[in-house]
């Protein structure tokens, strides 16, 4: 059976509506990467651009989260709880006008303001009926398992939706402590799996995932280093992890394979095998992180990478229709 006739929900894809795009860019710093990635994409602001992609490719539909950078990263705890309300009114304001085309949007959250991210989180999907919220590897330097993150898990354990994980560090946060900067753009390519990994790690071991055993994550890049580095979680010395450990009452494997990991490989279907042999059919989200990858005179042809890199994985075509939509659907309860 061709995908061509299957549903495909986009579970990683990013926009900068027009009004909080303008303020957005203005405040970010032009040597920042994210000025420079955001500058070139017209599709993240104007919507006509993603309106063609979808009604080029059959079924594609797209669950809409804010682009980079974070807010927090570019504005004072008051001017970020703005910008994240102005970003979610915007992205609301989308689904409504076409919801046959973005059947839910995520909530841009002031994590640099932890009370404003609740009372946000609370209207996002109360008010603006929001799916979810998306987070960073992490906040401002601050590790996801942060004693101050708690209750903004605790929120969304209560409302069984998921918390998607985005990769973030900028080509300012140098590789080596010598040098002033990230060279040659392997923060991107390396740094950002990297980070998704850490996060991980940390919600795990923190005992995060065993206080909170309903809460789901959604890792961007099938799971950062994960698939092909998982065996060397054995490989910790337990002198190392003692007193580390938060009351863990299973092995740690199995909270790592409670994660969901979407399909953003650049089209690498053995790298897709890889989240497949790790994570299972069940916990993989078909995600192209539209418009990001290959600017924005290729992104289209990202799309159709990713869609090709799994109608070419030795899978079920049972399998795969869970991949493209059918487990999105469970986790944001859509008909």
């Amino acid at each position: 059976m061709s995908s061509s006739s299957f549903d495909k929900i986009d579970m990683f894809c990013h926009v900068l509506p027009a009004k909080f795009k303008e303020i957005l860019l203005e405040r970010t710093p032009q040597t920042s990467y994210y000025y420079e990635a955001d500058s070139i994409r017209p599709a993240l602001w104007d919507p006509d651009i993603r309106l063609k992609l979808m009604d080029r490719i059959e079924g594609l539909r797209q669950v809409l989260s804010a682009g980079l950078p974070p807010v927090e990263y570019v504005a004072p705890p008051t001017d970020a709880r703005d910008l994240a309300r102005m970003c979610n009114d915007e992205m609301a304001e989308l689904v409504n006008k076409y919801p046959e085309r973005f059947p839910a949007a995520i909530a841009c959250l002031p994590l640099n303001d932890i009370d404003a991210s609740l009372r946000e989180t609370e209207r996002a999907i109360k008010e603006l009926n929001f799916k979810g919220i998306q987070i960073f590897t992490s906040i401002n330097g601050k590790p996801l398992d942060s004693a101050e993150f708690l209750p903004l898990y605790e929120i969304m354990a209560k409302y069984d939706l998921p918390v998607w994980i985005h990769p973030v560090k900028d080509r300012s946060v140098p590789d080596y402590p010598t040098e002033a900067m990230s060279k040659y753009g392997l923060f991107l390519a390396f740094s950002w799996p990297y980070e998704t990994t850490l996060a991980m790690g940390r919600l795990v071991f923190s005992g995060v995932l065993e206080k909170f055993p309903n809460l789901t994550f959604i890792t961007h890049h099938c799971g950062g280093m994960l698939p092909a580095f998982y065996k060397r979680v054995a490989l910790i010395p337990p002198k190392v992890m003692t007193g580390d450990v938060q009351g863990l009452t299973t092995w740690p494997l199995e909270y790592f394979q409670r994660f969901y990991a979407d399909t953003v490989m650049g089209g690498n279907t053995a790298a897709l095998m890889a989240g497949y042999s790790f994570f299972g059919a069940d916990h993989l989200l078909f995600a192209t992180d539209y418009p990001y990858p290959g600017g924005a005179a290729q992104s289209d042809l990202a799309v159709e990478a990713v869609i090709k890199s799994i109608e070419a994985m030795q899978i079920t075509d049972e399998e795969k229709i869970k991949i493209f939509s059918k487990n999105a659907k469970r986790l944001l309860k859509l008909s």
